[in-house]
Formats: structure tokens, sequence, C-alpha cells
């Protein structure tokens, strides 16, 4: 499955997932003493006839820079209601996310498990575009229990900066 998934970013273009993997590992070799916070996350827009999904991968260490990678799904119909939307943009970040805790997250984790006692961590959060103020504000509970049901810390804003930041730049 991870074969078929495409990703790009703005200054390296398209990439496989092993790609990314690369990136990530690459990003917390060049410093593993630190601490990150891997977090991915889905925004979207309705756009006339079709809505427009970008599932984000960004990498933090923590004071000191991200990378980070998008991923584009474009559903052909304008989606009217906000459950399925919401809906729709957590189900595409779980799928990411369990392909991340089946296997890879142990692998980034490895490189860190050495510098563990000079601070090195890693966290692992999924990002929903919802919050207490708004629309959204009722479907916090459903969305983010279907992420904590996974094992995985969900934020809401202001804190979901993956979701409602960096891919929401993208899907206009």
């Amino acid at each position: 499955m991870t074969e078929t998934l495409l990703f790009y970013n703005i200054s390296e273009g398209n990439m496989s997932f092993q790609r990314v993997m690369t990136r990530l590992k690459a990003f917390i070799q060049a410093d593993p003493r630190s601490e990150y916070v891997l977090s991915i996350g889905t925004d979207s827009h309705v756009h006339h006839k079709e809505t427009k999904f970008i599932t984000a991968i960004h990498l933090h260490r923590i004071g000191k820079g991200a990378w980070g990678c998008l991923k584009n799904m474009i559903i052909p119909r304008a989606i009217q209601s906000l459950h399925e939307k919401i809906s729709t943009e957590t189900a595409l970040s779980q799928e990411l996310a369990y392909i991340f805790t089946s296997k890879y997250l142990a692998e980034l984790s490895d490189i860190l498990i050495p510098f563990s006692d000079e601070g090195a961590d890693l966290t692992f959060e999924i990002h929903l575009d919802i919050g207490r103020k708004g629309l959204t504000k009722d479907l916090i509970q459903e969305m983010t229990g279907r992420i904590q049901a996974m094992g995985i810390d969900a934020k809401i804003k202001p804190d979901s900066y993956t979701a409602f930041g960096y891919a929401n730049r993208y899907t206009k």
C-alpha cells in the first residue's frame, strides 16, 4: 500500500512514502538529541464541482525547525455536509497514521533511543481541523474519540497546526 502513496513538498517535488521515511529519518538523525512532534493532519476546501483534501505529515524539531510534506486527494463533488467533510478529513489522517503506527513509527523512535537520557523524544499526534468555536464544536467528541481509540493523541484548534495551518495553505 505504501508504494502507491505519492507525497510532495515545495522544495523537493514528488516523493514516494519510502522517500518520505528517508527524509524523516535524516531530519531526526541530524539532531538526535532533540524533542520531536510528528503530526498528521488533513484539511479540505470545497470548490465548485469538487472537494480537495490535503493530508500533511509534519515533523517538528521543537524550537529548531520542521520538515513536512503533503498528499492530495480530490473527491469529484462539492461536499456540502460539514459532518461528512470533517469525517473524511479525520479518516484520511487515521489511514496515514495507521501506516506509521503499524511499522514506521518504531523506526523513527529507534533513532532517538540511544539519546533518550539526553532529552530525545518523539511524540505522535493527529491534528484535527475542529475547535471549540464555530460549527465544528459539536464534532469534537466524535472525531477525537476516533483518534484516541487508535491510541494516538488528538489535537484540536488552536493546537492542531498541521491541519489548520500547514495543510490549509494548500487546499485553495
